[in-house]
Order: structure tokens, then sequence, then C-alpha cells
């Protein structure tokens, strides 16, 4: 399969090279297909993705917390971790 290779493309193809740390085009495109795929779901490997078991969950619990945002929306492709601090009065 070949893809044209336009201006804009070149650009998005290096923009995901950088994003993802992978050197090669190839990698790059593989890594965001296979976020693509976790994220949307909706195909036989990924039968549910992470978007609608997030949006599950805020139904079911009413509210979600950054932390659990963090675990539905975490993979390999693109790791997710929250971190909430608090502070009151001037430091």
């Amino acid at each position: 399969m070949r893809i044209e290779a336009t201006a804009t493309r070149k650009r998005k193809w290096e923009n995901l090279k950088e994003a993802t740390g992978k050197g090669h085009k190839s990698t790059a495109l593989d890594t965001a297909a296979e976020y693509y795929l976790k994220m949307a779901g909706d195909t036989t490997a990924v039968p549910v993705g992470a978007i609608e078991e997030l949006m599950e969950l805020a139904v079911e619990e009413g509210s979600v917390t950054p932390e659990e945002i963090a675990d539905v929306l975490d993979t390999e492709q693109l790791h997710v971790q929250a971190r909430t601090s608090w502070s009151v009065g001037n430091k």
C-alpha cells in the first residue's frame, strides 16, 4: 500500500514521530493506530473502547475522579496518570 506523502501528511508524520517518541514513520503510525483502536473500540479486537468505558463509568458513578479517568485512559501507547494537589493560603 502506498500513501501519497503530501506536505501536510509529512508534517503530521513528523509531529507523530515526536509525540510517540518513535524514530520511524511506520512505528509512529502503528502506535497511533493501536491507541485509536483502544480508545474507539467497536471492532472485533476491541469491542468496548476506553472512551465508552469512561462514559459508562461516569453514568454509573455520577462523576469520576482524575485518577479514575487516568486508569481508564492509560495504555501502553500513551501513559496517563493523575496527580492532585491542594493548597490553602499563601505559599
